[in-house]
Parts: C-alpha cells; sequence; structure tokens
C-alpha cells in the first residue's frame, strides 16, 4: 500500500485518544503520522525487510499499549500509537503486492519479511500493488472520520495526503518506467547500490 495510506491508518489510531484524553490527543495524532510512515523508510535499503516487524512490532505494541493505559502521559501514548501505526504498516503489507518494481505483474512472492518467521511473508494481492484504485479507497474510508473530527491541522494533513496519493494513483504505472530509465541511466559505480527492483526492464 502506499506510503499515504499507511500514515492515514496510523493517525486513525489516535481517534480513541481524542475520545478518552484530548489534551493528548495532538501527539497522538503525530505519532501515528510518523509510525505509519516510518517502516518505509526502508525503501532503498532492504525494503519490507529493514525496518518492516509484522511479529516483534505488533507484540511490542501489547506492553506500550499497558503501560500508556497505567501511566497516560504524553510520551506513553505516543509512543504506544507510534508503534501501532508501525506494527499495522508492516501487517497490512501482506495484504498488497509484492515488492517488484511493476507488482501489477504479480512476479514477487514476497510481501513482507518475517524476522520471528524467518522467512519473506507472500503477497495475498487484496490490494493489488500500492497505488491501485483500491488502495486510494482505503485512504479515503479512513479520511472521513478523520476529517469529521474539525480539527484544522488533522484536516489540513489528510487533504494534503490525500491528495498526494490521488496524483500517485494516476501516475503509479508510468512512475515505474520513469524509475527504470532513471536507473539505467546512473554511472556504473552508482548503478550498484540501487535497488533490483529499479534495474528491472
Amino acid at each position: 500500500m502506499m506510503a499515504t495510506t499507511h500514515a492515514l491508518w496510523g493517525m486513525a489510531l489516535a481517534l480513541p485518544v481524542l475520545a478518552t484524553a484530548p489534551e493528548y490527543a495532538p501527539a497522538a495524532f503525530l505519532a501515528g503520522l510518523v509510525g505509519g510512515f516510518a517502516p518505509d523508510a526502508d525503501m532503498y535499503t532492504g525494503h519490507r525487510k529493514t525496518l518492516h516487524f509484522p511479529v516483534y512490532a505488533s507484540i511490542a505494541v501489547i506492553p506500550a499499549a499497558v503501560l500508556a493505559v497505567l501511566v497516560p502521559t504524553m510520551g506513553t501514548i505516543a509512543l504506544a500509537v507510534g508503534l501501532a501505526a508501525a506494527a499495522l504498516h508492516a501487517v497490512s503489507d501482506v495484504l498488497g503486492g509484492g515488492i517488484e518494481l511493476r507488482p501489477w505483474q504479480g512476479t514477487s512472492e514476497r510481501a513482507v519479511y518475517s524476522h520471528y518467521h524467518g522467512r519473506w511473508l507472500r503477497p495475498r494481492r487484496v490490494v493489488r500493488y500500492d497505488g491501485a484504485p483500491e488502495d486510494l479507497a482505503l485512504a479515503g474510508v479512513v479520511a472521513v472520520p478523520l476529517l469529521a473530527i474539525g480539527n484544522e491541522v488533522v484536516t489540513a494533513v489528510v487533504i494534503a495526503l490525500l491528495a498526494v496519493s490521488s496524483v500517485y494513483v494516476v501516475l503509479r504505472k508510468s512512475l515505474a518506467g520513469v524509475a527504470a530509465r532513471l536507473a539505467g541511466l546512473l554511472p556504473a559505480p552508482v548503478r550498484e547500490h540501487v535497488p533490483a527492483r529499479y534495474l528491472e526492464t
């Protein structure tokens, strides 16, 4: 799924905080946004493996959530929401396509790496590929409650993420070709450090 979709769903995890402890909601929304984005920081270094922990991150959420309930502070709540967003990101990547440059072709059986199992989990392709129309639909669905709360900052962030998502969906398939062409133009010493999927023809 798109990083923006993950970020929006991460922000949605802050909605219970808004309902129960609104004073901590700004930190929770920020933590959800950052946590939703964070795993994709490995985009160019072992994508969906280096920073994706579908099992371990999910386990880590449990003590973090308990701590946030027992000792509710801005820090503990932000930690719990941020970890939950990162875990949700890693787990939900299994529902998408593989890690190849053109995942709509369905040539990769690698969705996300599970360090617990010591192997790649296969893609379920419920969302066929990042930037697919159903990916945008998921972003739109979760945007509704976020926009409904009426917070100006959250509204601005959500609208910006939806705008970026919409443009990406329109350009997604052509961007794969552009990326491959640009990677092919790089000098050989630089190209050695480019992820193999960008060198696909």
